[in-house]
């Protein structure tokens, strides 16, 4: 960073938040050779929405065709593959069968495999009860979505290797500094950032990757249109994990259900399986995870695990995703909005990002690096 005659701290752009997107966006930024700074109130990176996700790697096959989470999810999956074995992340292809529990899943197990193939998932397939259960022995299911290219990585690394990768081309990540306000102008945008001693940075180019802090900071941008701000609605999900012997190799999921995937079960790089996330809405972020909830996990399990014993299911975390719409909302995609969209010079915002994030987190950096000018 640089000082201007004004004493402003000057840099081309400003990323705020160190969660996985604004550090796919720092890194793919600087490695253009710009001189970019990242804000991020925590003490560290990956403290929000990016510590507490599944660390699952979607194959795509969900997303409504044309939507930026179709568009992304899946060359996002395969450009994370590629950047994970080429910096030696710890992540597994184990694959994923989205499960019919009986005949009324059906059709909706159907309209998945219909989907999935509109979005460019090829190696996704119907296969039978039987077939299933040859894969998993205990697995109760009438028919399955075979996701051979669904996988698991460690979300730590993973942001770690971008910190890196980002500072080694040149961007300064800066911890405890939280962007507490600013102006847009079309110079560029004057940002105020709290901590220890308070300071101010210009910079040419802002991009609001602050999750849960997305909306509260695009609104306390003067000069950024009121009405560009869309409302934030909190969907909190809780996970149990379970004790003993795991005996899947993949990742299980019923059909979708309103708000989320349902309650599936995932696994962790060691083997070990975990359950979530279920839905509850939240006036704001929490992360307690409340023990009388085992037995509704249970129930909700024995659909497609009929043998799952209630007292193995012990309470492991709680996530929280940053939803655009509220419960009898329908789903709302990401919003990746530049310039073209909302009118302000120099600002790219993200809002809603949530799950497929992770996964798209390489693509959703591609797509604000090509919004952002040189």
């Amino acid at each position: 960073m640089t000082s201007s005659a004004s004493d402003l701290v000057t840099v081309d752009v400003v990323v705020v938040g160190a969660g996985v997107v604004g550090l796919a966006c720092a890194r793919a930024l600087a490695m253009r050779g710009l001189q970019v700074a990242v804000f991020e109130r925590e003490t560290h990176f990956g403290q929000g929405i990016s510590s507490r996700s599944s660390e699952v790697i979607h194959a795509g096959l969900y997303y409504p065709t044309g939507s930026l989470k179709a568009e992304l999810c899946v060359p996002g999956s395969r450009a994370l593959y590629d950047y994970c074995a080429t910096r030696q992340v710890p992540h597994q292809r184990v694959g994923k069968l989205v499960v019919a529990t009986d005949s009324a899943d059906l059709p909706a197990l159907e309209r998945i495999a219909s989907q999935a193939r509109a979005n460019g998932v090829e190696q996704a397939r119907l296969i039978t009860g039987d077939a299933a259960r040859n894969m998993a022995s205990e697995l109760r299911c009438c028919a399955a979505l075979w996701s051979p290219d669904t996988g698991i990585v460690d979300s730590h690394a993973l942001m770690q290797a971008l910190a890196d990768d980002a500072e080694q081309a040149g961007a300064m990540l800066m911890y405890g500094a939280p962007v507490i306000g600013g102006e847009c102008a079309a110079a560029g945008q004057v940002l105020q950032i709290g901590g220890a001693v308070p300071y101010r940075v210009e910079a040419r180019w802002l991009v609001n990757a602050a999750g849960f802090g997305a909306q509260t900071l695009a609104g306390a941008l003067q000069g950024f249109p009121a009405a560009a701000v869309p409302p934030l609605y909190f969907a909190k999900g809780h996970y149990f994990a379970l004790s003993g012997r795991n005996p899947f190799k993949h990742l299980i999921y019923p059909v979708p259900e309103p708000g989320g995937l349902g309650t599936h079960l995932t696994l962790d790089l060691a083997g070990n399986a975990r359950f979530g996330p279920d839905v509850e809405w939240v006036d704001a972020p929490d992360y307690s995870v409340p023990t009388n909830r085992a037995q509704a996990f249970a129930n909700s399990i024995r659909r497609y695990w009929p043998d799952v014993a209630v007292e193995r299911l012990q309470p492991a975390y709680a996530g929280v995703r940053p939803k655009l719409g509220g419960p009898d909302a329908p789903a709302h995609d990401f919003r990746i909005d530049g310039p073209a969209g909302h009118g302000v010079p120099g600002v790219v915002q993200l809002f809603g990002i949530e799950s497929p994030g992770l996964t798209a987190s390489l693509a959703i950096a591609a797509r604000v690096s090509s919004l952002v000018g040189g």
